[in-house]
């Protein structure tokens, strides 16, 4: 790993964990009273459990962040990546067809589907 052990980042990072584990185990410590106490309940007992997992969470980022990075540093270089494949060849686009014989039955579909049809003429012009 580069750098010097004692960073202003990585000290910060250290006061912050510290801090949260102490505040944390302080709360747990007040949960635990409450819980022995005459209006203490199941849920105070949960809290002392819960309270001491958050503290330790910035201390379990901080070590898998490290160990990410370090991961990240010695891993092999990445192989050049290989030359890019030329441009499919696109296909001249199918004509528009369309049944001018057969009288429609649904004059709403027929009108949809000259729409379509517009919207894919737009669409190939835009393309070009």
């Amino acid at each position: 790993m580069r750098g010097s052990l004692f960073t202003p980042r990585r000290l910060a990072i250290a006061g912050v964990s510290v801090l949260s584990l102490v505040l944390c185990l302080g709360l747990a410590w007040w949960q635990w009273q409450r819980f022995e106490s005459a209006t203490g309940s199941w849920q105070n007992l949960g809290y002392v459990l819960q309270w001491p997992l958050f503290g330790l969470f910035p201390a379990f980022l901080f070590w898998r962040l490290r160990r990410l990075r370090r991961e990240h540093e010695t891993a092999a270089p990445a192989a050049p990546a290989p030359a890019p494949a030329p441009a499919p060849r696109v296909p001249a686009p199918a004509p528009v067809v369309t049944r001018q014989d057969e009288p429609d039955d649904d004059p709403e579909l027929a009108a949809y589907n000259r729409y379509l049809a517009q919207l894919y003429a737009r669409d190939q012009q835009e393309t070009r």
